[in-house]
């Protein structure tokens, strides 16, 4: 399903995960649950991932996250202050994690604009120990699967720089 160097970096990042006896949460919206996908992909893989959180609509990043709807409304879902408050919030709605990731972009073919075009995607990566790192993705128009594959190898590099 997903590409075999992908799998085996997320093989990598779930025993790095595993050997800490750390768990993680997912806040997905442009990937729409495809990041949990690749690391349940995996076997083993319940003893690190606790869940993952699909949060396409700005309502569910505001009920399941407590995503500030000004903050949207005022910086758009595709922002870097969203993809933090994503992230902050899939941990503080999961006692059980350690990490989160949080994904929120223009995966196109549609949907983008001069300020925000088809292929920018804004990642977060929250520790539990208030450590946080944040990307800036321009992956230009490359078409909506490739978006979002390449969204999912930024994510698992920008996950495993946080873990301590």
């Amino acid at each position: 399903m997903f590409p075999d160097d992908l799998v085996r970096d997320a093989t990598a990042f779930l025993e790095r995960m595993r050997q800490k006896q750390r768990m993680l949460v997912t806040a997905e919206s442009c990937t729409g649950g495809l990041l949990a996908g690749l690391l349940t992909e995996i076997a083993g893989s319940s003893d690190v991932v606790e869940r993952g959180l699909v949060t396409y609509s700005n309502r569910a990043k505001s009920e399941l996250l407590g995503v500030d709807p000004l903050v949207i409304e005022k910086l758009g879902a595709v922002s870097a202050e969203v993809a933090e408050a994503m992230a902050r919030g899939a941990l503080l709605h999961t006692p059980a994690a350690h990490l989160s990731i949080s994904v929120t972009g223009v995966a196109g073919p549609g949907g983008g604009s001069p300020n925000k075009p088809v292929g920018l995607v804004y990642l977060g990566a929250c520790y539990r120990n208030g450590a946080y790192a944040d990307a800036v993705c321009r992956f230009g128009d490359i078409g909506r699967t490739n978006v979002r594959v390449a969204t999912l190898r930024a994510a698992i590099q920008l996950a495993g720089a946080v873990i301590p």
